[in-house]
């Protein structure tokens, strides 16, 4: 005859056991019904070319008006819509994006959603219809969407986007600085000091302000990453202001990242380029070099947003913990870092 203690003790085996089975059947079933989940990933994709992994030029010669819309190019780019698979790297994280609109802002902002992250986007009142998609695919992940249009070339509104952001997701601790103006002049006799000043204060200033009034809120462990440009180190004839923004961003974050490091929050920026995304259509290049676009490159094609958004991801998460005041470069085998 067992005692009661044999008894109780067998009993609550037993009940482990099955609370264990239990779990084992319930945790597999939530993980496919988040698509951040590792447990939900697609199958890996096949070994390809990265040559021939996208499109490649020539390119049909295209314009539309400032600041342009992804919707309408031809091809359209790929910020990752169908194919970024999350692993829930960014899970419960609470991100600030500019120029989450549309071309590497929006492969971010995606990424970051399906990574598990809450997003906030800023963009132009003009790219609406880019940003309702984005809108889309945020809350399709299950996340927080908060779109906040306006034009960041005012400091009022720079304060404005951070407040918002931070009341409407509870918090603030990744940040992205990519919202840029690029247009091609062949000469510095053709950049009037309103393009001068337009360029400087999309690129510059708003960066400064944002960042400024982000960084009381964001508590130690954010991470601050900036988008510069390939640009800063090879200046191409006929970007002579946008270049110069752009090394002043690699400048910007270097200095920054050494600041605040005492608050534990890591700065870091990446240097694209070439990438196909609205700001090549819209006055950015010449038709004839959209013609071309990314031909001059080792792998002679430019890069789909998609292709960088991993950069992004990585900076923003704990993973690069002892990573701060580095420039990650992204830009078809050319140029540096």
């Amino acid at each position: 005859m067992q005692s009661d203690d044999h008894d109780h003790s067998r009993r609550k085996l037993i009940q482990g056991a099955a609370a264990t089975l239990a779990a084992g059947m319930v945790l597999p079933a939530f993980a496919q019904s988040n698509g951040s989940s590792a447990t939900s990933r697609q199958a890996p994709e096949p070994l390809s070319d990265p040559k021939t992994l996208y499109p490649q030029p020539p390119f049909d010669k295209q314009s539309q008006p400032w600041p342009g819309l992804a919707r309408d190019m031809t091809p359209q780019p790929d910020h990752g819509e169908t194919s970024y698979q999350g692993s829930n790297r960014l899970a419960g994280r609470k991100a600030l994006i500019t120029g989450g609109d549309s071309g590497i802002g929006r492969a971010a902002a995606i990424a970051f959603a399906r990574e598990g992250a809450d997003v906030a986007i800023g963009y132009l009142p003009d790219e609406e219809p880019d940003a309702q998609a984005v809108i889309k695919l945020i809350r399709d992940a299950g996340r927080k969407a908060v779109a906040l249009p306006g034009d960041i070339r005012e400091e009022a509104f720079c304060h404005e986007l951070v407040r918002r952001a931070v009341e409407e997701l509870g918090g603030l601790d990744i940040l992205v600085n990519n919202a840029a103006r690029q247009n091609s002049e062949p000469s510095i006799l053709d950049i009037t000091t309103e393009q001068f000043d337009w360029t400087l204060k999309t690129n510059l200033y708003a960066m400064f302000w944002i960042t400024k009034a982000a960084v009381p809120h964001m508590p130690a462990g954010s991470s601050i990453i900036n988008t510069s440009s390939v640009t800063t180190y090879d200046p191409p004839i006929n970007l002579l202001d946008y270049s110069m923004t752009k090394a002043g961003i690699v400048n910007f974050s270097k200095g920054l990242a050494k600041q605040l490091i005492s608050k534990g929050i890591r700065v870091n920026a990446v240097a694209p380029g070439p990438f196909w995304t609205p700001l090549q259509v819209s006055g950015g290049q010449t038709m004839e070099n959209l013609k071309t676009f990314g031909s001059e490159t080792p792998l002679s094609r430019p890069g789909q947003p998609v292709e960088i958004a991993p950069l992004y991801v990585l900076l923003a998460s704990t993973e690069s913990s002892y990573v701060t005041g580095q420039v990650y470069g992204a830009s078809g085998g050319n140029g540096q870092p």
